[in-house]
């Protein structure tokens, strides 16, 4: 990726969402930070701001700081997705917990409850990564724009059940600014964007197309995302 500060049509957004991110390393160390990535545009978009980031400090210090990333992998996500993930993280050089629930798929009544699914196939494995990693800030991929409970969101989160918080840096960005932004800086994205996805979940819970960016996804768990939200979902 090309220098962050670089003048685009994009530098304002930039430079905030980047800033965001440095001022956080005033405030933890950075193996106690992880970036929430699910291998989808957003999340990619903020690991590779975050990469930036800890580059210029690292040079400051003449340190080379990892990034870090949790990744969930609830056993029915796209293997595109995962594939993607894996790829760029070898390439980008990402420390990725790849977090899995402890639930035997092959038993499980997989999209059926969409709340319960995603507490139990998400949701449980991210608490538990967050405490077993002693991850103090979570940087998410989260927009603004993309869902109507997401409009009220602010840039940090103070969250428990485990402690930690949250930084929302992209939350003004718009798909387009996503979307502009890949393809100034070059920055990966997984294939199936190009197959006609706008957005990308677990395989049974997500089609091609639609109206929205998210008009993909599963309807009731989109009624219900506010809900997942308060159970710890970002």
């Amino acid at each position: 990726m090309t220098d962050i500060n670089a003048s685009t049509p994009l530098d304002a957004k930039v430079a905030h969402s980047a800033g965001l991110m440095s001022g956080m390393l005033e405030m933890y160390p950075p193996q106690r930070i992880a970036v929430a990535w699910t291998g989808g545009k957003d999340s990619t978009v903020v690991l590779a701001l975050w990469r930036e980031v800890l580059k210029n400090k690292g040079k400051e210090a003449s340190l080379v700081l990892v990034p870090q990333a949790l990744s969930i992998d609830t056993g029915i996500k796209f293997p595109e997705v995962m594939a993607f993930r894996d790829l760029t993280a070898l390439k980008w050089g990402v420390d990725v917990k790849v977090l899995r629930p402890d639930i035997d798929l092959a038993s499980y009544p997989v999209a059926e409850d969409p709340v319960k699914c995603c507490a139990e196939l998400k949701i449980k494995p991210l608490q538990k990564a967050i405490e077993e990693f002693e991850i103090d800030l979570l940087i998410t991929g989260i927009r603004r724009d993309e869902h109507p409970s997401r409009a009220g969101r602010r840039y940090m989160e103070v969250r428990d059940d485990p402690d930690h918080t949250l930084l929302n840096p992209i939350l003004e960005w718009t798909e387009m600014d996503i979307w502009s932004f890949i393809t100034m800086h070059q920055i990966p994205h997984c294939e199936l964007y190009d197959q006609g996805y706008r957005s990308l979940g677990c395989k049974p819970c997500t089609v091609k197309g639609g109206e929205g960016e998210r008009a993909g996804r599963s309807s009731e768990k989109e009624r219900n995302l506010e809900q997942l939200t308060s159970m710890g979902y970002f």
